[in-house]
């Protein structure tokens, strides 16, 4: 088992971990040292168990924060997969009909009024000819 030294608050200490797991124990040493470093800045001369008890209450501390923000994105993300399925599972929308028209309104309109004057105007040349008759 290797023996790995690490320093917390100032202070050296041997401590034996898994073959291979060093880097973690470093890590979580660094952790400790930065909250046991900010309470030997704040408190000058503090007992090591209590500076230890101490920083590990605020490593908890945070640990509890980030496990309760993870349980809301895990809810969040939980809730969008199901969302996300519902609409997978879905049936697909039935397509819309668009129509657009192929000769524009004014078109019609236009044609329209010329049917209106050439139905005035064959009115009238059919009243001029029973008039000449």
């Amino acid at each position: 088992m290797p023996e790995v030294e690490i320093h917390i608050g100032g202070r050296a200490f041997e401590v034996s971990c898994q073959e291979g797991e060093e880097h973690f124990l470093q890590s979580a040493a660094k952790m400790l040292d930065n909250e046991a470093s900010v309470l030997s800045q704040q408190i000058c001369r503090l007992p090591e168990a209590r500076m230890l008890l101490m920083a590990g209450l605020m490593l908890a501390d945070k640990t509890a924060g980030v496990e309760d923000k993870l349980a809301e994105v895990e809810a969040k993300l939980a809730e969008k997969e199901a969302e996300l399925a519902a609409l997978k599972e879905a049936p697909a929308p039935e397509p819309e009909r668009i129509e657009v028209p192929v000769i524009p309104q004014i078109v019609n309109d236009t044609l329209a009024e010329l049917a209106a004057r050439a139905e005035a105007l064959a009115g009238d040349i059919e009243d001029k000819v029973k008039a000449e008759a």
